[in-house]
């Protein structure tokens, strides 16, 4: 995304021309940014053995699954549906990982059926389960054992995962004991060690412990008579939200994480999301209004709390800019969409470019967490998505109408 004349680009397509032509709120992704984000990771293993399985949930549309898929990806699902979508989208089902801490049997036999690489397990009644869908069917399931590291991600504390006090995973405390139990299922392969400790990591330092505690934990497995071959270590390398804000560069993080654990005769899994498709995607929207209460100013816009839910949600910060640069200064207001909550706002005590009713934003930075979050709250249809292609795009997803509202339902 840049400024060329004055104007926003995504690659060579300017946005105000997709946001005339296609409607307000949508979504726009950029390809190139999609890739290149991508490639940063698989080239920064070298000859390291490695496999990047995209974390569907971070934006699971078709057309973006295909383009990964296309281009070598591994996937990280956390649902039965997020599967369908992957195999949908002509990705290998070898190539799937499947983790998440409430996996029904349903799922897990659909998996089965596919043959999938992995499972991620994060309990030993995860466990016994799959052992026993697997005996049916008369195989061995690969499986792993989420461990919890006990290491603090700084993060969110909802998009924590790593603590004690969190739901996912098997304490790394028991975790042998978890594994020498396992031992006794005839119909499961445990082959591998896995972790995530949490999303939106800015800082390498938690990283390089968790690291160093995985692998020392594989070893001691190793020394126990188990076959452990795939080390994954999880997603969570966060992006720059905020003007001056930092992140870990992909080649930095994977440095890091291959001095640590490389040359083990491990396949290391990771599993990014965000870092792959945030920054290549923008929310556009058209400002209906401009309203003020006494000295508070507000920024009326068509793309609410159901559009985009986490500045509402985690309280987090996404740029907003216009599509057509400004020269008549900036105001400071709050940017709020048409649903009808408080917590409906896109910014709060922002200060924004001058902005006057039907002038468009880009809500930037929101490629990862966007639509995958969207709802109809409000009876409001969804808004299409659409991907750049250099200098075209196209509709991969199209807006909702009020008849698909209703589908499904009866009086």
């Amino acid at each position: 995304m840049e400024y060329r004349d004055h104007t926003l680009h995504c690659e060579d397509v300017p946005l105000a021309d997709i946001a005339r032509r296609e409607g307000t709120p949508c979504y726009v992704y950029s390809s190139a940014g999609i890739l290149e984000k991508f490639r940063a990771y698989d080239e920064a293993f070298g000859d390291a053995p490695h496999q990047v399985c995209y974390a569907v949930k971070a934006n699971s549309n078709l057309a973006i699954l295909k383009l990964l898929a296309d281009a070598g990806a591994g996937f990280d699902i956390v649902s039965g549906g997020e599967l369908f979508r992957v195999l949908k989208a002509g990705a290998n089902p070898g190539n799937v990982i499947f983790s998440g801490v409430g996996k029904t049997e349903q799922e897990l036999n659909y998996a089965l059926e596919h043959k999938i690489k992995s499972f991620n397990c994060e309990s030993e009644p995860e466990l016994a389960l799959i052992d026993s869908l697997a005996a049916r069917r008369g195989l061995q399931a690969r499986v792993a054992i989420r461990v919890n590291p006990d290491v603090d991600a700084s993060t969110h504390p909802y998009i924590s995962t790593g603590l004690r006090e969190h739901k996912f995973g098997i304490d790394i405390a028991h975790a042998e004991a978890a594994y020498e139990r396992a031992k006794s299922f005839q119909n499961i392969a445990l082959e591998g060690v896995s972790c995530h400790i949490g999303s939106q990591i800015l800082d390498i330092q938690p990283m390089q412990q968790v690291f160093e505690k995985m692998l020392a934990l594989a070893k001691r497995l190793r020394a126990r008579g188990l076959p452990i071959l795939t080390l994954d270590l999880g997603g969570g390398l966060g992006v720059p939200y905020k003007p001056g804000d930092t992140a870990p560069g992909i080649r930095e993080y994977i440095g890091t994480m291959c001095q640590s654990v490389s040359g083990h005769g491990l396949e290391i899994l990771i599993e990014p999301g965000r870092s792959i498709v945030a920054e290549a995607g923008v929310l556009l929207t058209r400002v209906l209004y401009r309203k003020s209460n006494g000295a508070k100013q507000f920024v009326i816009v068509d793309a609410g709390m159901n559009d985009l839910i986490r500045p509402a949600l985690y309280q987090s910060h996404h740029q907003i800019i216009p599509l057509r640069e400004s020269t008549t200064g900036t105001m400071v207001a709050d940017v709020v969409g048409p649903v009808c909550e408080t917590g409906d706002f896109l910014a709060r005590n922002r200060e924004i470019a001058q902005a006057l009713p039907g002038d468009y934003l880009a809500v930037c930075t929101a490629g990862a967490y966007g639509f995958v979050a969207s709802s109809n709250y409000n009876a409001r249809p969804r808004p299409p998505e659409i991907l750049v292609e250099g200098g075209r795009y196209r509709v991969i997803r199209e807006r909702e109408t009020y008849d698909d509202l209703i589908r499904g339902e009866t009086i």
